[in-house]
């Protein structure tokens, strides 16, 4: 019983983390350069990075096994180099929360960049310094809660993504199951007592996580 409890829980925490670190570096340096790169059409593509928050995870789901399907590019190219698709995999799994995840991550580090003062970041350049000093060594830590606060939070949605990732990862016992499709099957085949442990061990992991940002905002 042991182990049909922690498979489900130990493959969500090792997606939700290879997921989150992820997006934590490409919502840094992506919300960065939206913020420091002004340019013509930017509002399109910060529209498309906010799009995971609005659709349905059916729509991401679908839009998923379309981008890396056998028959796109992509998915060809996935096939060639790896000898197998990457749908109903562990991988696909980890895509689809990254895809969730991301515009959290990325709606608080560019609320963080953007609280940077900027005085700060001319002198420092003023100094000697280059745009890659400046970006490591004033406008990270400066932004260091806003970051921190998004990389909790896009940890926490990876946690706890189902539609996309019932959809393009599939739910595979020790493979691809995760906390919420675990629960999904535990209450349709009527075995609550399961449903209510993986709900109690979620439950407390966001908690923990949400009491974290709390603490971090004070």
């Amino acid at each position: 019983m042991f182990k049909e409890f922690w498979e489900p829980i130990q493959l969500s925490l090792e997606i939700s983390l290879v997921s989150g670190i992820t997006v934590f570096i490409l919502g840094t340096f992506i919300s960065w350069l939206m913020v420091k790169s002004p340019f013509r059409g930017k509002i399109i593509i910060e529209t498309m990075i906010m799009l995971p928050l609005v659709l349905p995870p059916s729509v991401i789901g679908f839009l998923l096994i379309i981008i890396f399907g056998k028959n796109s590019w992509l998915g060809e190219a996935i096939v060639f180099l790896f000898k197998q698709p990457i749908i109903f995999t562990w991988w696909a799994a980890m895509i689809a929360s990254t895809v969730v995840a991301f515009p959290l991550m990325y709606m608080s580090a560019k609320t963080g960049f953007q609280n940077v003062d900027s005085d700060i970041e001319e002198a420092a350049a003023v100094d000697g310094a280059n745009t890659l000093k400046v970006f490591l060594y004033i406008s990270l830590p400066l932004a260091s809660r806003s970051l921190l606060t998004g990389g909790i939070l896009s940890f926490a949605r990876a946690l706890g993504e189902f539609g996309a990732t019932l959809m393009f990862a599939g739910n595979i016992p020790g493979k691809t199951q995760t906390v919420p499709t675990a629960i999904y099957v535990a209450i349709d085949s009527g075995n609550m007592t399961m449903a209510w442990l993986w709900v109690a061990a979620t439950v407390f992991i966001s908690f923990l996580m949400l009491l974290t940002v709390q603490l971090k905002s004070r």
